[in-house]
């Protein structure tokens, strides 16, 4: 919905064209699973008749626990550093690999050995996760803000922001591709999209404050829209 809208959370109609490009039928598991996410607040129902949905702020943060690249669209960074410790032993390897798979989408990245940093405030996520399970015992977590070094090293070093960058200028190459060919138009944006989500999987969402007005995930962002208007005109 958001690919279809912007943080705006404007409404979307699920009409016949954005179905094709998600591979969605309205049959009734789709419907039963629309309307849990209305009764978890999660999404709301504009228009019974035209299959029309609006992401909620609810939504949009728990969404952001997947795309972290949304939240700083709408929200300013606080300034504060999440760093998260765990030592769990071998023997609870599966634990260890429990816990990589549930936080992944949080913006972390590693560190130090078993030390993870993310701008997103995340705290409270990872409170609810772990309480009173086996692996609380062995997590630590942290807020702290920057006092001093070189900002642009530590993210290079935590999230390899060079390769980001290098995938996102493959993909933009892709897209023109994807533009110069023959072809329905629903079809293109649908190889368009699926790009796109394979980079928003990966990016980490950091903030204006510490990647620049022009990072290219930025810039991604508004060719992305571009092309959408285009596409879907």
């Amino acid at each position: 919905m958001i690919l279809f809208s912007d943080v705006d959370f404007a409404p979307v109609k699920m009409n016949s064209t954005y179905q094709r490009i998600l591979d969605l039928t309205f049959n009734e598991k789709t419907r039963g699973t629309l309307s849990g996410l209305v009764r978890e607040a999660f999404i709301e129902k504009v228009d019974e008749k035209e299959n029309q949905y609006k992401l909620t702020d609810k939504g949009f943060y728990e969404l952001c626990l997947k795309f972290p690249f949304f939240r700083f669209l709408k929200d300013n960074w606080d300034g504060k550093w999440r760093i998260l410790s765990y030592e769990i032993p071998e023997k609870k390897r599966e634990l260890r690999d429990r816990l990589r798979r549930e936080v992944a989408g949080w913006g972390l990245g590693p560190w130090h050995r078993s030390f993870w940093l993310t701008p997103h405030p995340i705290i409270e996520n990872l409170r609810q996760l772990v309480s009173q399970k086996e692996e609380e015992q062995y997590i630590q977590a942290f807020e702290a803000g920057h006092i001093f070094g070189d900002k642009n090293t530590l993210i290079e070093k935590v999230w390899q922001k060079t390769i980001l960058d290098r995938d996102y200028r493959e993909a933009f190459k892709q897209w023109h591709e994807i533009l110069s060919q023959e072809g329905e138009k629903a079809d293109k944006f649908k190889k368009v999209i699926n790009k796109y989500i394979e980079l928003l999987k990966v990016d980490p969402g950091l903030p204006k404050d510490l990647v620049g007005n022009n990072w290219i995930g930025f810039e991604a962002f508004h060719i992305y829209k571009e092309i959408r208007g285009i596409l879907l005109s």
